[in-house]
């Protein structure tokens, strides 16, 4: 730009035009750095005081030479930014001035020194600021602020910009102010990232926070469906590690792929990285009982020499993933250092969910249906594939009604499919190719993956069973007492047996606990099967005898890794159930149907593989001479199943009143036994000094993430029972309660455990108690539930804590007691449900 072109523009510019040269150091010093335009300004240039801790301040005295007292005089060149013509910038400067309230100047200085010359050159930038009531007719805050700051926005583009540069330019806010909860949510004007871009992991930390800082299930859908929006409109690539995250997985259940890496490493990690030692590190999450929260406020004080690149979704997902999958002798400093580096480019809160992720749990409420639903809600108003890809939001087209219903619908087609097809690494690639509507085309039940199954209500008597199948057949089979197995036979013409897979009830690999069952698969299928998957029951079996073993034998065998030749619990596996069939599911088709199939294509063989005993039943009498028959049989009662009609078929993932338990315990009290979490031990007195004499059990509550004191319980245990139970327990012990255990303080036991032993327990009856807080709110909204005297029965190592009894199934036998349900509406949670 010429000297006359910058006379001609400063006599156009109004009084309130502000000049602010920008350097580190005043001019008087040999050398100046730029830097970046301050939102506050001045109505004349100040020297700045140098400060000892001032990053670019260390950087000189580090890199430049001490400079002498003699100044020397420069020449100066001015250049301009743009590359118009003295003439053109003359005339767009006055037009850009009188269109606007006041200007930015911005004058930068640098040196180019050689041997010959000393010239400094000095850019100036002109950023016009538009008036107030035309910068921002939307009323954008974001926008807003990005004015103020001179930064270029979608609002000041040139008129001649037509739509297409303008959806190429669109602005995303700052990171730090994303706000999925927001009302009103645009998922792309409203996103912190651009179209293309990798999500910032700030984005999902954020919206677990938001999350958390919840406790409406409907708000916490809308604001993961807000974020999931934006995913699959900028970058759908990251929707896969998005919900895996959110779920706090890594791969299908199936896959065995877990982090919960111990809490002493993860101490360690932090402790490191922030100067603190591990007493330190245990001190404070003792102090505040959340490692997370402890991670979060450390790094908030952490200053770094150099500011790490931010992280990025995809970059933590795969990080976590190699955390998990390390494995040898120096696999635990290896984890160490990965946690380390995302721990020091971790912002604001995303340590807390790193660290959160690290220990296994993020403990904010945010349960498996909710994702499912909210990634509906996302597919319904942002539809990823189909016609109408690419919207930002369809409901806007629709009347309320058609768009609940359309919601509803891709909800239900969801989380019928992924419970057929348990596996999102199969199911959200199908979501963004070929849309909601057409999961069911591409993800099906097949061999190899583990569906979850169908679980049972319990009955409380003979009575309870005409009310409910009523004019109905049904069948009373034998509830034999060992483990849950599926059994997956591949093939394509003929079985391939080598490729059978055997998975637990929490479809967990268990094929290499029983070796033995998959050698005897050839003398199971009949020429006919070329594929199956069958439901069983796996129980300890004495051959000699041909007597069933309880389950406490059972549990004596090695879990994993077992060899056949070293196999001392025999099993017999008893075959209930017939879902896959020779490339076709047979989950909607009703139980005689698939019954009859199972008979005819499938072998029994005394002592390996038997079909479940029991009779079709159509009176009392029928019913109680076959449960006398179970019992005798060393099993725990009945399984009642309606045969014939839309409630026979098997409804995956449900526990349903189609199907029934009756156990021999319907007499006693309770008409089931109740699965409880260990979280506290009381020290023995008399002749249990040592042990630990008495327990506190709890209760899971997936709607809050959080366990619910149930009973105080001391009854039940052999000597042995509490040699050994003690001796497992103190490897769970820790120094405080969880901030997610809910009970009363009178009731604080003398050592708290991590939730990770299941026991089954029995009891009279259940009571209301203002003590204890399962169930709180359900029944009553200030007491809780809790069971009148509990006796101990088993260890359930088939279960993890989450799948203990629940909150709402605790309040369902309350309220399914004689002296209580004929005074107290059942709530509407009764109805069957996913589970």
């Amino acid at each position: 730009m010429s000297q006359t072109s910058i006379k001609s523009f400063f006599t156009a510019t109004p009084k309130k035009t502000e000049c602010k040269r920008e350097n580190s150091d005043s001019f008087n010093n040999e050398k100046a750095t730029p830097v970046s335009n301050k939102k506050n300004r001045s109505a004349k240039t100040t020297k700045r005081e140098r400060s000892d801790s001032s990053e670019s301040d260390t950087h000189d005295k580090r890199s430049s030479p001490v400079s002498t007292p003699k100044k020397t005089l420069k020449r100066r060149r001015i250049v301009s930014f743009d590359a118009d013509s003295d003439s053109n910038q003359e005339k767009k400067a006055d037009e850009q001035v009188n269109n606007s309230e006041y200007v930015d100047i911005k004058i930068e200085t640098s040196s180019t020194k050689s041997p010959n010359n000393n010239v400094e050159t000095i850019k100036l930038q002109i950023t016009p600021v538009i008036k107030k009531e035309e910068a921002n007719p939307t009323g954008n805050k974001y926008e807003q602020s990005s004015i103020r700051e001179g930064k270029h926005t979608p609002s000041i583009e040139k008129k001649s910009n037509n739509k297409q540069s303008n959806k190429n330019n669109v602005q995303h806010i700052e990171e730090e102010n994303y706000n999925p909860a927001k009302i009103k949510y645009h998922p792309i004007n409203d996103a912190c990232w651009s179209k293309g871009q990798e999500v910032p992991y700030l984005a999902l930390a954020t919206t677990l926070e938001e999350i958390e800082a919840t406790s409406a299930r409907l708000k916490m859908i809308e604001i993961l469906s807000n974020y999931l929006r934006s995913v699959i409109l900028l970058t759908p690539e990251d929707l896969l590690p998005s919900i895996y995250l959110c779920l706090n997985q890594l791969a299908p259940a199936y896959h065995s792929l877990e982090l919960g890496m111990a809490e002493t490493y993860i101490m360690k990690a932090v402790g490191q990285c922030t100067g603190r030692t591990l007493a330190q590190m245990k001190s404070a999450a003792k102090a505040t009982g959340d490692l997370g929260l402890v991670a979060e406020q450390a790094r908030a004080t952490q200053r770094t020499m150099f500011t790490p690149a931010p992280l990025t979704l995809r970059k933590v997902f795969a990080a976590l993933k190699e955390v998990a999958q390390a494995t040898g002798h120096a696999s635990v400093n290896k984890k160490i250092g990965k946690i380390q580096s995302l721990y020091v480019a971790c912002r604001h809160s995303e340590a807390r969910y790193l660290i959160r992720s690290l220990e296994g749990k993020l403990r904010i409420g945010l349960a498996e249906q909710s994702v499912l639903q909210a990634l509906a809600c996302a597919c319904a108003a942002s539809p990823p594939a189909g016609p109408s890809a690419g919207a930002v939001d369809v409901s806007a087209e629709m009347s309320p009604e058609k768009y609940k219903a359309r919601v509803e619908e891709f909800a239900l087609t969801i989380k019928t499919t992924y419970c057929e097809c348990p596996n999102y690494d199969a199911l959200v690639p199908v979501v963004l190719q070929y849309g909601v509507e057409r999961l069911p085309e591409h993800c099906r039940l097949s061999p190899g993956v583990p569906l979850k199954p169908m679980l049972a209500h319990p009955s409380r008597g003979v009575a309870d069973l005409f009310a409910r199948f009523d004019g109905e057949n049904f069948t009373c089979e034998w509830k034999y007492d060992g483990e849950r197995a599926q059994i997956h036979v591949p093939g394509n013409g003929a079985p391939d047996v080598g490729r059978a897979s055997i998975f637990s009830r929490n479809q967990e690999n268990n094929t290499s606990k029983y070796p033995d069952v998959i050698g005897r698969l050839p003398k199971l299928l009949k020429a006919s099967v070329h594929s199956c998957v069958l439901d069983c029951e796996a129980v300890a079996y004495d051959k000699q005898s041909g007597q069933i073993l309880p389950f406490q034998i059972l549990s004596t065998r090695k879990r994993k890794d077992a060899r056949e030749s070293e196999i001392k619990v025999q099993v017999c596996v008893f075959v209930f159930d017939l879902l896959y069939l020779n490339g076709e599911p047979l989950v909607r088709r009703p139980l005689d149907a698939r019954r009859a199939l199972l008979r005819d294509h499938f072998n029994e063989v005394e002592g390996e593989w038997q079909f479940a005993r029991g009779r079709d039943c159509s009176s009392t009498e029928e019913v109680e001479l076959e449960l006398s028959e179970a019992l005798r049989g060393s099993c725990e009662g009945l399984m009642v199943k309606a045969l014939e009609g839309e409630r026979a078929r098997y409804d995956i993932a449900r526990r349903s009143h189609n199907w029934l338990k009756l156990k021999k315990d319907y007499l006693e009290g309770c008409g089931d036994s109740i699965d409880a979490v260990v979280i506290g031990g009381f020290h023995g007195r008399g002749k249990r000094v040592g042990l630990y004499g008495g327990f506190l059990l709890a209760c899971y509550d997936p709607e809050t993430d959080a366990y619910q004191s149930l009973c105080k319980i001391g009854t039940g245990f052999s000597d042995e029972d509490l040699r050994t139970l003690s001796a497992t327990l103190q490897s769970h012990a820790i120094d405080a309660p969880r901030n997610y255990y809910r009970y009363e303080s009178s009731l604080a036991p003398d050592v708290w455990f991590a939730a990770a032993s299941v026991w089954e327990v029995r009891c009279a009856d259940l009571s209301l108690s203002p003590a204890h807080h399962a169930a709180l709110g359900l029944v009553d909204r200030e007491k809780g539930i809790s069971l009148r005297f509990p006796r101990f029965v088993r260890v359930r190592d088939d279960k993890t804590p989450e799948q203990a009894t629940s909150s709402r199934q605790i309040a369902d036998l309350y309220l399914a007691q004689d002296q209580v349900k004929n005074t107290m509406k059942r709530p509407s949670h009764a109805d069957d449900d996913f589970y």
